[in-house]
C-alpha cells in the first residue's frame, strides 16, 4: 500500500540513517520524480512523503534486488572478506589493480 509517511516515521523505519542523510536521500528521490513532498501550513509544520507512480513502478524491482541480496548474503560477505584480506584467488595475493 502506498500511503503518505511523515519524516519521523520514515526515520524510525530506516535503521542507522542520520536525519541529514535521510533528508538528502528524500530530496534526491523527489528530484528524480520518485517521491512527492507535501508541506501543510500548520504549526508545527507537517511534511508528508509519498511514492509517485514512477516510484511505485520501481518498487517491485527494488524489492527483488533486496530479496536477492538476502538470499546471497553469506556469499557476498565471504567475497568481501576475501577482497579485504587481499585474497582474490590469483595466487599472488595482489589484486590486478595493485600489481600494475
Amino acid at each position: 500500500m502506498n500511503r503518505a509517511k511523515r519524516f519521523n516515521e520514515l526515520h524510525r523505519s530506516v535503521t542507522g540513517i542520520s536525519q541529514r542523510m535521510l533528508t538528502l536521500t528524500l530530496r534526491g528521490l523527489e528530484r528524480d520524480g520518485l517521491v512527492t513532498r507535501t508541506v501543510y501550513p500548520t504549526i508545527p509544520p507537517r511534511v508528508d512523503y509519498q511514492l509517485t507512480g514512477l516510484g511505485c513502478s520501481l518498487l517491485k524491482t527494488v524489492r527483488g534486488l533486496g530479496e536477492w541480496a538476502i538470499q546471497n548474503r553469506d556469499e557476498i560477505l565471504e567475497a568481501r572478506r576475501r577482497f579485504d584480506e587481499g585474497d582474490t584467488g590469483s595466487g599472488t595475493g595482489l589484486r590486478q589493480s595493485d600489481a600494475a
